[in-house]
């Protein structure tokens, strides 16, 4: 591949659609949890959504469907009805590829991080375990760090600074366009991972400097990448 990361020391990973397929899982809560409260979400909604907080999404889409904000109460409701509809699912595989990502930038040096908008507890002690030796809670910022989510830069920059290192210094990877959004409005280079539905164009739009298709593609060029 023609794009090099030389000169980073740290790589920031986004959760959902990156680390895990637990996407579809997420896609079938949130159009039942909405549907219940009277509202509408299909899956290339939940996609386009994706790494926003569960606050900001009900928000959103009430907006959108309802021409008002939900109340707290409500957000809460919806969020933890969503919440318990995603804990009762079958769980996520972890997605082909990534592990042997994280195996591969920990032997080249780079300081690992995850930055997600999830506010999942069980993928959030999950993701400890199935890539344990490489992070930790004190590596991530999830939705309980930030008050301003995805496609806020606030996430990444919370992660630059938990790394010490500057926004140049760092490369994100990101399956979701808020996210990507997010990490260059935080000025750092943006690997786009299409593991959904949604096309190339939506996330080339947000500018990543690189496309990829699979965990596994980034796997097998990642020492070029970096090197």
């Amino acid at each position: 591949m023609a794009y090099s990361f030389h000169n980073k020391s740290a790589i920031l990973f986004d959760m959902d659609g990156v680390l895990y397929d637990s996407m579809p899982n997420h896609s079938k809560a949130w159009s039942q949890a909405m549907e219940r409260f009277g509202m509408h979400m299909t899956p290339h909604d939940v996609y386009l959504n994706e790494g926003a907080t569960g606050h900001d999404t009900v928000v959103r889409i009430s907006l959108r469907d309802r021409g008002y904000e939900a109340s707290e109460q409500e957000i809460d409701d919806i969020y933890g009805y969503k919440a318990e509809l995603f804990r009762s699912m079958p769980e996520a595989r972890v997605m082909p590829g990534s592990q042997d990502v994280f195996r591969k930038a920990s032997a080249a040096g780079l300081k690992i991080l995850i930055v997600t908008g999830s506010g999942q507890k069980n993928l959030i002690e999950r993701v400890q375990k199935d890539f344990e030796g490489f992070i930790t809670r004190d590596r991530m910022v999830t939705a309980f760090e930030v008050k301003r989510g995805k496609p806020y830069p606030d996430p990444y920059l919370k992660g630059l600074e938990i790394a010490g290192v500057p926004a140049s210094e760092a490369v994100v990877v990101e399956n979701a366009p808020l996210g990507i959004r997010a990490a260059v409005a935080a000025g750092i280079d943006t690997i786009a991972v299409n593991t959904g539905p949604l096309e190339d164009e939506i996330l080339l739009a947000e500018k990543p400097v690189l496309l990829l298709h699979s965990m596994q593609e980034l796997a097998d060029n990642l020492e070029n990448l970096f090197a």
